[in-house]
């Protein structure tokens, strides 16, 4: 009894240091490659406003903390799907499966899609077009492995494959994951710590940033040589984050889970988020989240509240089905919406 409340005191004690580190410098903001990857998907830790670190299971567990995965909704495999509406009529569609190897852990595949539509082409002579269209490509692809350790601890990882395009100019990437889980047996409290987006910088190149141009101190006619823009590179958006969820056992059909997790960002402020889950009979979940910073003229689209709420149906001993919603509160642009399928097998 007494090593249980010694690691439920060390893991508040560690929380509450690494929660004082200073974020990002504010001359960073905005100036990080693949933005993207800070997006969230999947409903449920969208709707607790990322809170669950800690708890997070299954292929929803792979954008927040991919020890999660060790966990599966399903006794083998668990597929998801998930769409989101963005800002500016930006799509962002996901989908995620994993399977279960015996003995041997857990391994999942993902990707991540923005669909930006048609773009029209401007140009100086024609600022309203010269009547053809672009359309962006972002697409980040995930390979995950978890493993549960011991019966308290679980570890993940993910390697990350990053592709932008826009117009004929390209960039790509890797990053990494790694995700560990601490669960204190008996006491209903959980740990989790997850550091994500570690990887080298990136840059854009591609035939539009060459321009040709007649050497200088040469004869009229002189044929043109080539000159390539160089671009800068920018780092990824790497984040250490920190949860702690606690689940309150109201009886036997009635659960009630309260997360909090704390994330040290390189290019922006530290944030905070609250989450409430409620759950009957592991049937019926309603969900209820809130993200603030710690810094009110930190620049950014969201903070504040998000909510939603789940169905969970057993089909049979070896098939689930889940649809979860979300709705995620932006004080500039209109909210988001998050529709998401889960299914196990």
């Amino acid at each position: 009894m007494k090593n249980k409340y010694k690691n439920i005191f060390l893991i508040i004690l560690l929380f509450t240091f690494v929660s004082s580190i200073y974020a990002g410098p504010k001359n960073k903001y905005g100036l990080s490659a693949a933005r993207e990857l800070l997006i969230p998907v999947g409903s449920i830790s969208t709707a607790l406003g990322g809170s669950n670190l800690a708890n997070v299971s299954g292929v929803d567990a792979l954008h927040w903390n991919p020890s999660g995965l060790a966990t599966l909704n399903g006794k083998t495999g668990e597929v998801l799907f998930s769409n989101q509406i963005y800002i500016a009529d930006i799509d962002v569609n996901y989908f995620a499966g994993a399977y279960k190897i015996p003995n041997i852990g857990t391994i999942a595949l993902s990707i991540k899609s923005l669909s930006f539509g048609d773009i029209p082409v401007t140009s100086v002579n024609n600022p309203d077009g010269t009547g053809e269209t672009y359309s962006p490509t972002y697409l980040t692809s995930g390979l995950t492995f978890a493993r549960a350790m011991t019966d308290r601890i679980s570890f993940g990882a993910t390697a990350k494959l990053i592709y932008n395009k826009i117009a004929r100019e390209t960039a790509s990437g890797f990053a990494f994951d790694f995700g560990l889980n601490y669960n204190v047996t008996g006491s209903g409290l959980k740990f989790g710590v997850a550091l994500k987006n570690l990887g080298a910088a990136m840059k854009f190149s591609g035939p539009d940033l060459e321009q040709f141009f007649q050497p200088p101190g040469t004869p009229s006619g002189t044929q043109n040589e080539p000159r390539s823009i160089d671009l800068a590179d920018f780092e990824l958006p790497t984040a250490l984050s920190l949860g702690l969820s606690y689940d309150f056992r109201l009886d036997k059909k009635n659960n009630l889970m309260v997360h909090g997790t704390f994330q040290n960002n390189s290019f922006s402020t530290d944030d905070y988020n609250l989450g409430l889950e409620y759950n009957f009979n592991k049937l019926v979940y309603l969900r209820g989240g809130y993200q603030f910073s710690n810094d009110n003229m930190d620049d950014r689209v969201f903070t504040g509240p998000s909510f939603g709420a789940g169905l969970k149906y057993n089909a049979s001993n070896t098939f689930n089905v889940g649809f979860d919603y979300a709705y995620r509160v932006s004080e500039r642009f209109d909210s988001n919406q998050f529709f998401t399928i889960n299914l196990g097998f």
